[in-house]
């Protein structure tokens, strides 16, 4: 049960079978109109007299929870609860939840640390380009100021993401590309338009955590693929395929996150083989592309937007609170996510936001600002892996750019204990098994290299030596 079932527990063994059930359809295992388990059934199933069962069903009638249909048992009235994405299946430690690990990220005071966080600090992004693209919205006419924008999002920023496209050799139309308000609203509205609960969706092992949390909310069996330098582990990727029949792979195929390996040719091509014999729809998450010093190989580039969707945005460049991404793909499809936008949102990103983002992209600054970020970094990484050596903390690959380092802790350590001792002394860590499908991460971390402030390295050398960072402990 919830932690808040156990903070105050059912009186009576009835209350008990009755809070399950709303627990249940809370977590949406159980639906309107479907059946619940016989009186028998979840009388053996929760050790209890079929007579507590009836009386507690008989309770649930009378609040209109449930209802009696004679022959066929009991099935679910409604009105389900909200749905809480802590109660879905799989329930998991709180502490390597990733809704956990994003509040704490983004709800962290002044003061905190954040190398566990997975955007740049903020005196690392271009605020002066981003300020004369608000002067120049400014003296734009009102409409541009206070209508809504078009159902696919400003023309021009379309078009300019669609050269862009073309001079890595993915010719796509503006017509083919929808703005959204962000890269993980691009995703949300993929897993609508293609996703039904109980269906199977292909993640990395590890993989971007919002990722899993995403999922869960659509009610969709998760199943990690193991993922090496090159990209997945090839024969398990062709194992789960035929396994699992899944709709959807959702991957990073630039600057993985959180390994930083990169996507090989000869990974994408048979990764592309595989899907496209098993049916399977890819989105290639591009978020981190404009920090790699050269393009590598792309899924969506290679297919030619045929089983392959786009997406991305652009808060880790340039900025997070101009929320914008897109979603790149084929007409048909793009048509379907159109309307379902309308309906969710009530048309694209605002024209203001699109406007900004359109004027930074198209200055040569932008440019600019992306070569001096990639040195910037480079020497960041390079300092970092030298700082957390000592420590016993290893690199598991030398990421090509961005700035995630996916690394071995020493033998016996758990992140997951690490992060908790590390949280009460103002830093937020991100745990390995929080992007792991399999939980199977416990003795992996994701630095940022960015956020690695002062006193950061010296907390850290401070904490690995207590018996309670054991894994054993945990």
């Amino acid at each position: 049960m919830a932690s808040s079932d156990k903070a105050n527990p059912p009186a009576t063994r009835t209350e008990a079978l009755m809070e399950e059930i709303r627990r249940r359809m809370a977590r949406r295992a159980l639906g309107v109109g479907d059946r619940l388990p016989s009186v028998r059934a979840f009388a053996r199933e929760m050790v209890v007299s079929p007579s507590t069962v009836v009386e507690a069903y008989a309770r649930l009638v009378a609040e209109g929870l449930i209802r009696s249909r004679p022959g066929s048992g009991f099935t679910v009235a409604g009105p389900l609860p909200p749905l809480t994405l802590a109660e879905i299946e799989p329930r998991r430690e709180r502490a390597i939840d990733p809704l956990w690990v994003s509040r704490q990220s983004l709800d962290a005071e002044a003061g905190v640390q954040r190398p566990g966080c997975g955007w740049l600090p903020a005196d690392w992004m271009p605020h002066e380009a981003v300020r004369r693209a608000l002067r120049t919205m400014a003296r734009a006419d009102d409409g541009l100021l206070a209508d809504y924008g078009s159902t696919q999002g400003s023309p021009a920023l379309r078009r300019l993401l669609a050269r862009q496209f073309a001079a890595e050799g993915m010719d796509v139309a503006a017509g083919q590309i929808l703005l959204t308000s962000s890269g993980t609203q691009a995703l949300d509205l993929l897993c609508r338009l293609f996703l039904r609960a109980g269906d199977t969706v292909l993640v990395d092992d590890p993989c971007y955590f919002n990722f899993q949390a995403l999922l869960r909310a659509h009610r969709v069996l998760v199943v990690g693929v193991p993922r090496t330098p090159q990209g997945p582990d090839l024969a398990a990727f062709a194992e789960a395929v035929a396994a699992h029949r899944p709709r959807l792979y959702v991957t990073n195929s630039a600057i993985h996150n959180p390994t930083g390996g990169t996507l090989s040719a000869q990974a994408a091509h048979r990764v592309l083989t595989i899907a496209g014999a098993g049916e399977m729809i890819v989105v290639e998450d591009d978020i981190l592309a404009d920090f790699e010093p050269e393009p590598s190989p792309r899924l969506a580039v290679l297919d030619g937007l045929d089983r392959v969707v786009r997406i991305g945005s652009f808060s880790k460049t340039l900025s997070a609170s101009v929320r914008c991404g897109y979603v790149a793909g084929r007409r048909d499809w793009i048509e379907g996510l159109v309307d379902l936008q309308v309906a969710t949102s009530f048309g694209s990103v605002g024209p203001l936001a699109a406007g900004v983002v359109e004027t930074v992209l198209g200055e040569g600054g932008y440019r600019r600002h992306m070569a001096q970020l990639r040195q910037r970094l480079a020497r960041q990484r390079k300092a970092a892996i030298a700082a957390l050596a000592p420590l016993g903390i290893e690199p598991w690959t030398i990421p090509r750019g961005g700035f995630s380092l996916w690394c071995h802790l020493p033998e016996g350590c758990s992140s997951v204990e690490l992060a908790r001792a590390a949280l009460e002394r103002g830093i937020v860590l991100a745990p390995g098994n929080v992007f792991s499908a399999s939980e199977s991460a416990d003795a992996m971390m994701r630095f940022n290299v960015a956020q690695m402030g002062d006193g950061v390295i010296e907390a850290l050398g401070a904490l690995l030596g207590p018996a309670r960072l054991s894994r054993a402990s945990g």
